[in-house]
């Protein structure tokens, strides 16, 4: 049995604020050894659940986060940007199962340090037809290719999103959510303690499936007109409102891949404090 774990920053333990997650700051790296001992605290509940393997896919920002001098010896990390699934990377490799650790809600929703890939730029994310967080989109990429969601842990509204697309996967919050910057957190030996039990239990559902290939439609909103009109350029996507553009594709892996461009190419058009 072997498991990925699409690990983000922003929903792990102890996190609140811009400055716990971005990279070079002092709170950067307090938090990088908290984000370091979520991922061994399941790490160790996965292997005692009866996973042979582990593989550790960095999901955040610069995706060189974690501490791999401190990472669990019963794990493997791939750290590093550009890669062609990017926070899903691995999961077309014939895993059995799949951890969404550190996540977070969705761009418009409320929860601590809401988004979609984009932190401040996109207000929305449709799957077809459906609001979508990051959980949402990646599950659905799980799914093709028959990997099932085990556990998903970060604020108390990133669970209940969890229930919505996974309702069978386990769910830790730890930390609820009070603001976009501000919650109750546990401190680490109780999230640690919460999410080996919860890895542990979450392995009895673990197994490789047949995955189906289906079409998909993603629409994204922005907070600005510009990104619209700069994401419309890309090949197959349209704008059908001021501030939002749509697509359609024949796949759950070339919707994401479509949607990774779009963010990309909306990035670049954000211009100084105007955006």
């Amino acid at each position: 049995m072997r498991i990925m774990i699409s690990a983000d920053m922003e929903g792990a333990t102890g996190v609140t604020w811009t400055g716990d997650v971005l990279p070079g700051t002092e709170q950067w790296q307090r938090f990088r050894r908290l984000f370091t001992g979520d991922v061994n605290a399941c790490v160790t509940g996965l292997l005692a659940g009866g996973a042979t393997g582990v593989l550790v896919n960095e999901a955040h920002s610069s995706q060189r986060n974690l501490l791999l001098e401190d990472l669990h010896p019963g794990a493997r990390l791939l750290t590093g940007r550009h890669k062609p699934l990017s926070m899903m990377q691995g999961v077309d490799t014939g895993v059995d199962g799949v951890v969404f650790l550190g996540y977070h809600t969705g761009a418009g929703a409320p929860g601590v340090l809401a988004h979609t890939y984009l932190e401040n730029s996109i207000t929305g994310v449709w799957l077809d037809g459906v609001p979508a967080s990051e959980g949402r989109l990646n599950a659905a990429l799980a799914a093709e290719h028959g990997v099932p969601v085990l556990l998903v842990t970060g604020d108390d509204l990133t669970c209940a999103d969890a229930l919505a697309y996974a309702p069978g996967a386990q769910v830790v919050a730890v930390k609820d959510c009070v603001s976009r910057y501000a919650a109750v957190c546990l401190p680490p030996a109780v999230t640690a303690d919460r999410i080996t039990a919860a890895a542990t239990a979450a392995m009895s559902h673990a197994g490789h499936t047949t995955g189906a290939v289906t079409a998909h439609r993603v629409e994204v909103e922005f907070d600005a007109t510009h990104l619209a009109e700069a994401a419309a350029v890309v090949p197959t996507v349209e704008q059908i409102g001021v501030r939002r553009v749509g697509f359609d594709a024949e796949s759950m892996t070339a919707a994401m891949k479509a949607f990774k461009v779009v963010t990309y190419v909306a990035s670049g058009a954000v211009e100084g404090i105007y955006g």
